[in-house]
């Protein structure tokens, strides 16, 4: 162990007493007494050091600091303590710290090499979450490519509906106006108005009991023609308090009117199909938008759970719509959650692909939602054939999977155990024959 060396200094930082160990500073056989502190210094300002005992004899408080020097043309870093020796005199010791100023760089280097290494670990788990988000994708594209088209469609035929009506129509409709009467015409726009009003979607054979209980009104009227005229009344979406149009349905021309109002009816309902369709495209549009954004930012931002979890079913609604009733049980007013959104959709993509495979596409799919304490705990929980016990302790191990070569990375729930992690949250699973139950416990924060 290196001895440290002791300087008795005066005020004006004069050398008092023979230094001890001077070879620490290279001049072991120099005749060191009456010398200042300066000597020992290649300082511009040498009045610094005085002013530094002066300090400390005024104060009577011990200073202490680190400094170098040029020994034997290297650096040699001591750590000195000043304190008061007598009324005029202090006591400067020092310590020779070369090696712990060697480690002490040596570590710093090593931290940075650590940071650098954990910020490049964090960018390649972005990047996964990113390419196993893109995957997923992927394997949703055809059913995601079919719930755009089905709308695209829907508003191709509405609005071929519309042009051929106006085609067909156009020229006739002057005519047919000048016709009727003003209370026939009160009885037209009286039909349109009541067709253009919302109702339930019938389902055939409630169409049939509908049709044959406005029939029998229209008998017992003795109106002429009244299986066609329930049929068209059907049809434009007519079927309660039709008393108001007994004297229409009367009339000679009535047939006519009411095939008229039809094709009018048919061209509010096809505007209708239109504004539907479009507002489905743009959701699935706003879903995709959201799932494959990848926000670089690295901050959190609060979010609302649900909203996540509804752009996933968005996504998979192809696949859902092929036999799965999903039970929503979303608690009321739900808090917002500081998260990285992005990364929580990935959870939900997972969770919510694995169910829907374990139950081929068949099955009861619940979602509950819910404020627990300081937590929002989300549910999901599907009704297929359960995790094997001899299993179960592997699910989140990476790349281990049990589906068919092309169906499934084994990254899934590690990627989900990881993120869940990240949010200081818990991931717990239960499972038997019949049901399996993944449950993230995510905590409420504002802010970090």
């Amino acid at each position: 162990m290196l001895q440290p060396t002791h300087l008795v200094l005066d005020r004006r930082g004069n050398v008092e007493v023979l230094p001890t160990n001077t070879a620490a500073f290279g001049e072991a056989d120099l005749d060191l007494v009456n010398q200042t502190i300066a000597h020992f210094f290649d300082d511009e300002n040498p009045d610094n050091w005085w002013l530094v005992i002066q300090q400390v004899l005024d104060t009577r408080e011990t200073f202490n600091f680190d400094y170098s020097l040029k020994v034997g043309g290297r650096e040699v870093w001591f750590a000195a303590c000043i304190s008061v020796l007598s009324k005029d005199a202090v006591i400067w010791v020092a310590r020779n710290i070369s090696l712990r100023k060697l480690a002490e760089s040596a570590l710093c280097k090593k931290n940075e090499e650590l940071a650098n290494t954990l910020q490049e670990l964090q960018r390649t788990q972005q990047e996964l979450v990113q390419s196993e988000k893109m995957a997923a994708l992927g394997q949703l594209i055809a059913g995601v490519a079919h719930e755009i088209n089905s709308p695209l469609g829907a508003i191709r035929s509405s609005v071929q509906n519309i042009a051929d009506f106006w085609v067909e129509n156009l020229q006739q409709l002057p005519a047919f106006f000048q016709k009727l009467s003003p209370e026939r015409q009160q009885d037209f726009f009286a039909l349109l108005r009541r067709s253009s009003q919302e109702g339930d979607t019938l389902s055939s054979k409630e169409k049939r009991q509908v049709k044959k209980a406005v029939q029998r009104q229209l008998e017992a009227e003795k109106i002429d023609g009244a299986d066609s005229l329930a049929c068209t009344l059907l049809d434009i979406g007519i079927v309660t308090e039709i008393a108001s149009f007994f004297p229409l349905l009367k009339d000679r021309d009535s047939a006519n009117i009411l095939q008229t109002a039809y094709l009018f009816a048919s061209v509010q309902q096809s505007t209708k199909n239109i504004a539907t369709a479009t507002d489905r495209a743009a959701k699935i549009v706003f879903a995709l938008k959201s799932y494959s954004r990848y926000d670089q930012s690295g901050s959190k931002v609060l979010a609302n759970i649900t909203d996540g979890i509804e752009t996933v079913l968005t996504l998979y609604h192809y696949q859902i719509k092929q036999g799965v009733e999903v039970v929503k049980k979303y608690g009321n007013d739900l808090p917002s959650v500081l998260c990285y959104p992005d990364e929580l959709n990935q959870v939900w993509t997972n969770l919510l692909h694995n169910a829907l495979q374990a139950m081929g596409n068949k099955g009861v799919l619940t979602i509950d939602v819910k404020q627990q304490a300081s937590s929002i705990c989300t549910s999901i929980t599907d009704t297929g054939g359960g995790i094997p016990p001899e299993i179960m302790p592997r699910i989140f191990e990476p790349f281990f999977t049990t589906k068919p070569p092309g169906e499934g990375s084994g990254l899934g729930l590690d990627i989900v155990q990881k993120i869940v992690e990240k949010h200081q949250g818990k991931l717990q699973v239960e499972s038997a024959p019949g049901k399996t139950k993944f449950t993230v416990e995510l905590p409420i924060k504002t802010s970090d």
